[in-house]
């Protein structure tokens, strides 16, 4: 990677580890905030729902956008939002408010994330796909584990508006990282030519694209049902500490980030269809054992061996969808229709489990998840499997 690249690379690493460490400081509180404004279930489950319908609703859009007018504009117009956002956070009093602050979140974030994906795949050298995106997922995963942690901190020895103050000052700090450091999106090598901008339905048509796809979906939904159903099982079932609890919500994210960045070094070398389907399996088999937990070290464990599946597969998974995007010429729409995967399995999923939970029982939202993660890589499988080409034979004439 070049001299140049590496401080896109770098700044765009702490511009987004920043803004989403920020994010995850209030997300655990959001539900106590919403409650406390006098929102019922429903409306407590929509200060989650309509952040994910903004946001996956306009990746397409911001996706294009990015291939036909540059990274930075969204970047910056995005993080800067992020901002703002946190300030209205303090002064929202009314689920009204609320509401409506987290569909402008989602508007941000639809701006940001497969930008800054996109804008990684373009500066990635060839052949380093893997462990590039593998380093750089680590400040996803990294910021979205260690968030709720510090949220609860501040919350339990500050106070609530506190911790969106925190999440604003994170936020701005990364607008300003991403505005002075990043170059001007005139020299962007990565616009692309007006000519060439490749439509929808031929992305939408590509097998490994669509592979990429149910994958993804499936992974992120078993995080979804991880993140809504883990708490209020290890609460029923065991009666474990809020702490425990939280270290428990957060270690499947966390010990993905931790691999993310051996295992995109291995899926530069090795098999890269392999390792995803590898671990799909473990994931799916982790979830199911959530089935037979009897106390705190097995759920330590099932959600280790989520973590290990998703950092085993993740890497390669980004280093695929780099290599799609530098092949059709679209990296800003390919990483929306990834990150897009991801909002509507972590919608799809919590949602689908819950209904699963209120026929059968909570732990059958786990087997689920198994089941939902155990058919993404089925459907991964058949749609990249190569497709032999049909030869007609030639006949012989006399």
């Amino acid at each position: 990677m070049k001299k140049a690249d590496k401080k896109i690379f770098a700044t765009l690493f702490f511009s987004l580890f920043t803004m989403l460490i920020g994010v995850g400081i209030v997300i655990p509180l959001l539900p106590v905030y919403a409650h406390d404004l006098g929102a019922s279930g429903f409306y407590v489950a929509m200060v989650f729902g309509i952040f994910s319908i903004s946001r996956t609703c306009l990746l397409p859009y911001f996706g294009k956008r990015s291939d036909e007018k540059g990274r930075k504009p969204y970047i910056v117009t995005g993080l800067l939002a992020y901002g703002l956002v946190s300030i209205a956070f303090m002064f929202a009093d009314t689920i009204e408010h609320l509401l409506t602050i987290r569909f402008v979140q989602g508007i941000a974030s639809a701006m940001i994330m497969p930008t800054v994906h996109a804008y990684v795949g373009d500066i990635t050298p060839k052949d380093r796909e893997g462990f590039t995106t593998g380093v750089f997922n680590m400040s996803v995963f990294l910021g979205l584990s260690l968030g709720p942690l510090a949220g609860g901190v501040l919350k339990d020895h500050f106070s609530l508006q506190f911790s969106f103050l925190c999440m604003g000052i994170l936020s701005f700090a990364s607008f300003f990282l991403s505005l002075f450091l990043l170059p001007p999106r005139k020299s962007e090598q990565t616009v692309c030519n007006n000519d060439l901008h490749v439509g929808w339905k031929p992305l939408l048509r590509d097998r490994v694209i669509a592979g990429l796809f149910f994958f993804r979906f499936a992974y992120t939904a078993c995080i979804g049902i991880i993140w809504s159903f883990l708490p209020v099982f290890a609460d029923k079932d065991f009666s474990l500490s809020s702490s425990r609890i939280g270290l428990l919500v957060m270690l499947a994210v966390f010990v993905s980030g931790v691999v993310q960045t051996p295992m995109g070094f291995l899926a530069d070398r090795v098999n890269k269809k392999a390792m995803l389907i590898t671990g799909g399996l473990i994931t799916g088999c982790s979830m199911f054992s959530f089935v037979w937990a009897d106390g705190f070290g097995y759920l330590f464990l099932a959600n280790i061996g989520v973590g290990l599946g998703g950092g085993i597969s993740m890497a390669p998974h980004m280093a695929m969808a780099v290599q799609k995007g530098n092949q059709t010429e679209a990296m800003g729409s390919v990483m929306a229709i990834m990150t897009m995967a991801h909002s509507m399995g972590m919608m799809s999923g919590s949602l689908i489990a819950g209904v699963m939970m209120d026929i059968f029982e909570l732990r059958q939202a786990f087997s689920f998840g198994s089941l939902l993660m155990m058919l993404g890589v089925i459907l991964f499988f058949i749609l990249t499997y190569p497709k032999k080409e049909y030869v007609q034979p030639v006949m012989n004439r006399r």
